[in-house]
C-alpha cells in the first residue's frame, strides 16, 4: 500500500475537483492539496476538452438570481432547494469575469454584449464560451499553485475519525495497488452515474458523461454517513444516434428545429422540453432530428465551428465519415442510455448552499451533488464553495486519526477479490447484464411490480459479485465500479417505489400512480444507509432564509 497526508483530499479531477485545488490554494497557498483522479488529469472528467458556453450566469441588467430560482423550479418540478440554486446564480457573473482573467473567450454583439442563448424557461441564461482548451487550462493553474494530482486512483472508502472524516483509501485502476491517504477534510467531485443503462449502440462505454463516473462519490458519502436525493430522477435525453454526442443546446438555442418522422415540430427557440422527444419516441414518431438546412451559412458555419472545436472535436471526423453535411441532412437523434447526475439532473449526494454535507468535513460539488440542473456553472461555484468551506474547517479542527482497523478491512476485501481462482463471470458480461436489468426494471414506465423483480435481481446480482473473475488490477476497479453501480441501482429503486406518484415526464412516471401529487410530495426523497439497509425518508424543500436539512 502506499501512504499518504494532506490537509484537502479532492476525489475528481474534473471541473469541479480542479477549481476547487485552485481556489482553496489561493486562500491558503500553504495548504497541502491532493487529488485523487481516476483517469489523467489533465483530459479527466466529463468537460475533458473545452466548452461552448457556461448555462447558468446571472448577467446584471439583464437577468438575477430570483429569476433563475423561477426557471429552476419550473424545470425541476418545484424539488429544488432555494438557498444553493440561488447563491449559484448570485456569485455566476462573478465567475465568468474571473474566467476571463484565466484567458477564456466569452464572444460578445456588436454592442458589446455578451452573447446568450434562450435554454432555460425564463430569461436567457445561457452564456456563449468559446474555449477548446478549458480543461487544460483548469488543471495548469491547479498544479502552478501546487495542487498535487494522483492519477489513476479511485476512492473505494472514506475513513472516519469519531465522525468526522478523517482520509480516504483509493485503488489504482491499473495495477490494483490500494492507496491510503489521510486528511483532514474530502471533497467527493467525481461526477455522476453514466454508466446506468446500456447506451443505444449496445457499447459498454459509449455514454454521453464521462464513462468512468459509476456513482463511486454516491457509495462513498453513502457509507460514511451521507444522504443522497433526487436518485428516482432517471434521466436520458435524445443524442446523436451512435456517438452520443451534445448537439441540442448548441444547436437549437441557434435557429435549428427538432423535427418528428412527420415533420412536427417538437423544439425550436429553446431547450427545456426534452419530454416531447421521448413522448414522440414513445408513440412511434421517432427517429427525432434536428434540421439546419434553413439556417442562414453565417449560422451553419458557427455552429460547425462549436461542435468541431471545443467539447468533442472528434464531431467533424463523426460526420465527416458518414457523409453529412448541415446544409443538406438532417441529423439523427435517438434516446441514449439513463443515467443520474446533479448537473443535468437532480441525483447527488445531499448538500447545501455551503456544499457540506452531513459528515462533519466532507463535502461534495459537482455532477455528485444534488444541486438542481446545476450543469458546469454548479461544479465551478461549488467547487470553489467547498474549497472555502473546508480552508476554515481545516483551520478549526484537529488533526485527524482513523482506524487501522479500518483500512485492514478495505485490504481484507481487496485481497479476497483480487483473484480469478474458481470464479467464471467474465466482468464485461457482469457489467452488461447488470446494466440491461437497471433498463428492464428501474426506468419509466415504473410500477411496483417491477421494483420487485429489481430487489430480487440486486440480490442475485450481490451473489453473483464474489463469482466474478478478476485476472489484473483494471478488472479489479471494474468490480468495485460494477458494485458502486448496483448501490446506485438499489437507490434509485428504494427512492422510486418510495416516491407514490408521477413527476418530470418521463423521467419518473409511474403506471401504478399516473397523477402529480404536490399535497403527499412535493418533497425531497433521501435514501440513507441506516444499519445496513438502504432508507428512505421525506426531507422538506427549503426555502430562502431557511436550512437546507442534510
Amino acid at each position: 500500500m502506499q501512504h499518504l497526508e494532506t490537509d484537502l483530499l479532492i476525489l475528481g479531477g474534473g471541473s469541479a475537483g480542479c477549481i476547487a485545488a485552485m481556489r482553496a490554494l489561493q486562500v491558503n497557498p500553504a495548504l497541502r492539496v491532493t487529488i485523487f483522479e481516476k483517469s489523467d488529469i489533465t483530459y479527466g472528467g466529463s468537460i475533458a476538452r473545452g466548452m461552448d458556453a457556461l448555462n447558468i450566469v446571472a448577467i446584471p441588467g439583464r437577468t438575477d438570481a430570483q429569476m433563475y430560482l423561477e426557471a429552476v423550479r419550473e424545470m425541476s418540478g418545484g424539488i429544488v432547494d432555494a438557498a444553493p440554486s440561488h447563491v449559484m446564480a448570485e456569485r455566476s457573473y462573478a465567475l465568468l469575469k474571473e474566467m476571463e482573467g484565466w484567458g477564456v473567450k466569452f464572444p460578445v454583439d456588436e454592442n458589446g454584449q455578451y452573447k446568450t442563448l434562450k435554454y432555460h424557461v425564463k430569461g436567457e441564461f445561457q452564456t456563449a464560451m468559446d474555449e477548446p482548451e478549458l480543461k487544460a487550462m483548469l488543471v495548469k493553474r491547479a498544479l502552478d499553485l501546487g495542487a498535487r494530482p494522483v492519477n489513476r486512483v479511485m476512492g473505494i472508502r472514506l475513513l472516519t475519525d469519531g465522525g468526522r472524516i478523517a482520509g480516504a483509501v483509493g485503488l489504482n485502476v491499473r495495477t490494483g495497488q490500494l492507496v491510503v491517504c489521510r486528511a483532514k477534510t474530502v471533497l467527493i467531485a467525481s461526477g455522476g452515474v453514466s454508466r446506468f443503462t446500456l447506451p443505444n449502440s449496445g457499447y459498454l462505454y459509449g455514454v454521453y458523461d464521462y464513462p468512468g463516473n459509476t456513482g463511486d462519490g454516491f457509495v462513498l458519502a453513502l457509507r460514511a454517513g451521507a444522504g443522497v436525493t433526487g436518485m428516482e430522477y432517471t434521466q436520458r435525453t435524445a443524442l446523436i444516434k451512435d456517438s452520443n454526442m451534445p448537439l441540442l443546446a448548441i444547436c437549437v438555442t441557434r435557429g435549428a428545429k427538432v423535427l418528428d418522422c412527420e415533420g412536427t415540430v417538437l423544439m425550436e427557440g429553446e431547450v427545456n422540453n426534452i419530454n416531447a422527444m421521448n413522448v414522440a419516441f414513445t408513440e412511434g414518431r421517432g427517429p427525432v432530428h434536428i434540421q439546419l438546412s434553413h439556417l442562414p451559412e453565417e449560422k451553419i458555419r458557427e455552429i460547425e465551428h462549436i461542435l468541431f472545436t471545443t467539447e468533442r472535436p472528434v464531431n467533424e471526423r463523426f460526420f465527416g465519415g458518414r457523409g453529412i453535411d448541415f446544409r443538406k441532412h438532417d441529423i439523427e437523434l435517438w434516446p441514449t442510455e439513463y443515467y443520474l447526475c446533479g448537473g443535468h439532473g437532480l441525483a447527488g449526494i445531499r448538500v447545501n448552499e455551503r456544499a457540506e454535507t452531513a459528515v462533519p468535513g466532507l463535502y461534495a460539488a459537482g455532477d455528485v451533488a444534488s444541486v438542481a440542473k446545476q450543469h458546469l456553472t454548479g461544479a465551478f461555484v461549488f467547487g470553489e464553495i467547498a474549497a472555502e468551506q473546508a480552508v476554515k474547517y481545516c483551520a478549526e479542527q484537529p488533526d485527524t486519526m482513523f482506524s487501522e482497523a479500518d483500512v485492514e478491512a478495505v485490504r481484507a476485501e481487496h485481497a479476497e477479490r483480487f483473484s480469478a481462482k474458481g470464479r467464471d463471470i467474465e466482468i464485461h458480461e457482469f457489467e452488461r447484464k447488470v446494466r440491461r436489468m437497471v433498463a428492464d426494471y428501474l426506468v419509466s414506465p415504473k410500477n411496483e411490480y417491477k421494483f420487485s423483480l429489481w430487489n430480487y435481481w440486486s440480490e442475485t446480482f450481490a451473489k453473483d459479485l464474489r463469482n466474478v473473475a478478476v485476472h489484473s488490477g483494471h478488472e479489479l476497479s471494474k468490480l468495485y465500479e460494477i458494485e458502486n453501480l448496483l448501490t446506485c441501482a438499489d437507490c434509485s429503486a428504494v427512492a422510486g417505489s418510495f416516491r407514490k406518484e408521477s413527476r418530470w415526464g418521463e423521467t419518473h412516471r409511474r403506471g401504478d400512480y399516473p397523477a402529480r401529487d404536490d399535497a403527499n410530495w412535493k418533497c425531497h426523497v433521501v435514501v440513507k444507509l441506516k444499519d445496513g439497509v438502504l432508507t428512505p425518508e421525506k426531507t422538506p424543500i427549503s426555502e430562502l432564509g431557511e436550512e437546507v436539512i442534510l
